[in-house]
C-alpha cells in the first residue's frame, strides 16, 4: 500500500518535497531495474560467438553503465544536496522588512 500524505499536497511543504522526491528515486530505481534486467536476459540469452563472448544488444553494458551514473547522482542530490527548509515568507509585512507606504492622504492644491 503506498503511503498516505495525511495533509493537502503542497510542494512548498518541506516534509512533502522530500517524501515526493524520495518515492521519484525509489521509482527510478525500479524501473532502471526492470529495464536493465530485461536487456542482460536477452544479451546472455543471445547467441554465443566463437570467443564465448554473449550475443544480444552489444551496446548493454554502456548502457547499464551510463544510467547507473546517473542513478547515484539522483541518489547524492536527494540524500546529500537537497535542502528541505521551510520557504522563506513571501510577503514583506509578515517578515518586518520591506518598504511600508504610509497611508497619508495627498495634499491637492484647488484651483483658484
Amino acid at each position: 500500500m503506498p503511503p498516505r500524505w495525511p495533509r493537502k499536497p503542497d510542494r512548498n511543504d518541506p516534509d512533502y518535497r522530500r517524501l515526493d522526491d524520495r518515492m521519484n528515486f525509489a521509482l527510478h530505481v525500479a524501473i532502471f531495474a526492470v529495464v536493465n534486467s530485461g536487456l542482460w536476459f536477452f544479451r546472455v540469452l543471445g547467441d554465443k560467438s566463437d570467443l564465448g563472448v554473449p550475443g544480444g544488444p552489444p551496446w548493454t553494458p554502456g548502457f547499464t553503465a551510463v544510467w547507473a551514473g546517473f542513478l547515484v547522482a539522483h541518489a547524492v542530490f536527494i540524500f546529500a544536496i537537497a535542502k528541505y527548509n521551510p520557504p522563506a515568507s513571501s510577503s514583506t509585512t509578515e517578515a518586518g522588512i520591506g518598504f511600508q507606504p504610509t497611508n497619508q492622504k495627498k495634499t491637492t492644491k484647488s484651483a483658484k
